[in-house]
């Protein structure tokens, strides 16, 4: 056997498949995009008994169907044989739902091996299932675990070699053409009769496919992308689509081993029954989800600037004695001001944010792990079908608290193509975490004992703005109809300390990463606008390229109460990534360390210098709020919808709307 294994984690969502996967790697791992697509994987590696394991992290899905992407793509990974080994988790206190994707795994014939998660769920209901019998009905191995207590961590990945050695062993064409009837489950008399007799053609047709049965399972549900890839005339076969009765029989299997194999069996948890009786409520439910968000923002922005005051501390530190170091060996003015103003100013500025930001997506991961975030999906369907879209749209938008890329991305879990349109257009409304340092150093600097509800009122201000687009979209026929609601909502539990530090991790590595890349170049770019003109090196930004660029568009931006150069300059850059509107104001009026009390006091004085007041400065954080998305946004929208139409309808739609909502405030305020 070789020295690696690739292994493969699959299962239903809200299984503990995720907490499983960073059980086993911890922080070693990577999160990419499947090749194609902007679905986000994760692979990890570990060593066990001196081998190196690698693993993918495949979506959670309910089945092996066509439907959706993450389906396809977990069928795809399978049936190339990707992996030496899959792992089916499955959530033993949801036994007999979790099967079904067990019974569509088992009848591919792979090495597979099945996990009982959440096994200390079941030992606190009371019950016991019987893992040996459980085996025998599906025949493959079972192995009862505790992701979240990291228990039955070596024996499952001892039957995983065990498993991968017997396959060896045995001989891949032998174990890829067992009979069926060495397996567990067979289907009524008349469809089995149907398989047969579409084996046969198929194996004349394509005699070097393997798992023939399979495939014609697959053509009696009518599988498109089956059908499209393999071309057979069974008309005189197929009469019908078998989907669903194929899909009822699978479920009266599970079923069956489910009444045969859990004893003293709970149809649910009372603690669940008892909070779902309150975060569910139709009165309850949005006030509810409105009191923990407040919290999570409150913990953002209290400890999370008090934790940002040594960081300032060390910052400030550090820049003077780089700039004492920089004197003493005599470096020239243009190389310490790219260093200090343009270097140091502009990234150090966005590390000061580090801990509102990690507590921002702790806080998200907590709701995530919980089981809460299905809740909050569930508790906005009545306003979301106001608007065309189904609750679960509210996901998408609520990821987007964090960061809007992914948030975008999700939103093919969506069906319906005209709820993930709809869905991708006004989620950058959302207010992301790349915002939060713009409304923390604005509303700190102008709104004093009101900054923090002047920093909320934007995530409000936020959700209200999408809700009033998807209103107006609704005017088009394209976006008319919608899909309804059904999402499962899975059992509390205790969120896993490790699973919400490494999300957390995972979300800050990246925002250290943009730091690092996107705003060091944006940084440095800007600087260079900043202190050249065409005669060269200049260091007076009157003069400089970006004045002349920026004051193109006074004209459109001094209704809003932003016409400024510098003030367009910042909102210009943060395109590249919303973080630079607060390095480029750094580098704009030359403030080493704007996030410190005595930067902020420069930037006030700077500010009101150029005739800014506390209008100004909410206008600016509403513009700020919704104006043009950043480049990657850009991006990922044009790969989700594949076409630069919608790229441009988005763009033109989040710029009208900043101008407007942005007018129409300083307008209103100026007058009153």
């Amino acid at each position: 056997m070789n020295d690696n294994l690739k292994i493969a984690f699959i299962g239903n969502p809200n299984c503990g498949k995720t907490t499983l996967f960073n059980a086993y790697t911890g922080a070693n791992l990577k999160t990419a995009n499947w090749p194609g697509v902007t679905v986000e994987k994760k692979e990890g590696r570990f060593v066990f008994n001196q081998k190196d394991i690698f693993v993918t992290d495949l979506p959670g899905t309910y089945s092996l169907s066509s439907y959706t992407l993450e389906e396809r793509l977990s069928r795809k990974y399978i049936i190339d044989e990707e992996a030496d080994v899959i792992i089916d988790v499955v959530d033993a206190s949801a036994l007999e739902r979790n099967l079904y994707l067990a019974l569509q795994l088992i009848e591919l014939r792979k090495p597979l091996v099945i996990a009982l998660n959440m096994m200390d769920v079941v030992d606190e209901r009371g019950m016991k299932i019987d893992i040996s019998k459980l085996s025998e009905m599906l025949g493959v191995k079972v192995i009862p675990v505790c992701a979240r207590k990291r228990k039955g961590l070596d024996e499952l990945m001892n039957t995983v070699f065990e498993v991968f050695e017997k396959r060896c062993e045995e001989g891949e064409v032998q174990y890829k053409n067992r009979e069926f009837n060495d397996l567990c489950f067979t289907y009524s008399a008349h469809i089995e009769f149907k398989i047969s007799e579409i084996v046969k053609r198929f194996k004349a047709k394509y005699p070097y496919t393997k798992n023939y049965r399979w495939y014609a399972i697959k053509f009696l549900e009518h599988d498109d992308e089956i059908k499209k890839e393999y071309i057979i005339n069974l008309d005189d076969i197929i009469d019908k689509n078998y989907e669903d009765e194929i899909i009822k029989q699978k479920y009266d299997f599970a079923e069956n081993i489910s009444h045969k194999v859990v004893i003293n069996k709970t149809e649910k948890n009372l603690l669940t029954d008892k909070i779902d009786l309150a975060v569910t409520n139709q009165f309850f439910a949005i006030p509810i989800f409105f009191c923990i968000m407040t919290f999570i923002f409150f913990l953002t922005f209290f400890v999370g600037d008090y934790l940002k005051g040594y960081i300032e501390e060390g910052l400030t530190i550090f820049s003077n004695y780089l700039l004492i170091l920089l004197q003493k060996i005599n470096c020239g003015e243009f190389v310490s001001s790219l260093i200090i103003d343009g270097i140091i100013a502009g990234v150090g500025g966005i590390i000061t944010f580090l801990p509102n930001i990690f507590i921002l997506f702790i806080g998200l991961a907590f709701l995530e792990d919980s089981g809460y975030m299905s809740r909050a999906a569930y508790a906005m369907d009545g306003i979301m079908s106001k608007i065309g879209l189904s609750g679960r749209a509210f996901i998408p938008m609520l990821l987007g608290f964090g960061c809007t890329v992914p948030a975008v991305m999700a939103s093919r879990t969506l069906e319906n193509s005209r709820d993930r349109l709809k869905t991708i257009l006004i989620t950058p409304f959302m207010s992301c975490s790349a915002r939060l340092p713009i409304y923390l150093i604005i509303s700190e600097i102008f709104f004093g004992d009101y900054a923090v509800f002047a920093a909320i009122s934007m995530y409000i201000i936020g959700i209200f703005t999408a809700v009033i687009v998807a209103l107006f979209l609704n005017k088009f026929e394209l976006f008319k109809e919608h899909s309804d609601l059904l999402i499962e909502l899975p059992e509390y539990k205790i969120p896993n300390l490790r699973t919400v530090f490494i999300y957390a991790w995972e979300k800050v590595k990246d925002y250290l990463t943009k730091a690092g890349t996107t705003i060091f170049v944006a940084s440095v770019i800007l600087w260079f606008l900043l202190n050249f003109n065409i005669n060269g090196f200049s260091g007076n930004m009157e003069n400089s390229f970006a004045s002349e660029i920026s004051r193109i568009l006074i004209p459109v931006m001094a209704p809003l109460g932003l016409g400024n150069w510098q003030i367009i300059t910042a909102l210009i850059s943060g395109i590249a990534a919303k973080e630079v509107v607060v390095s480029s104001m750094s580098i704009l009026f030359n403030i080493a360390n704007i996030s410190s009390f005595e930067g902020m006091g420069k930037l006030y004085t700077a500010l009101s210098e150029i005739g800014f007041s506390g209008i100004n400065a909410y206008s600016f954080m509403l513009f700020s709020l919704l104006y043009i998305p950043c480049a990657a946004t850009i991006g990922i929208i044009k790969k989700e919808t594949g076409s630069f139409k919608w790229v441009c309808i988005s763009l033109f739609l989040q710029f009208a709307t900043a101008w407007s909502v942005s007018f129409l405030f300083y307008t209103v305020a100026v007058n009153i």
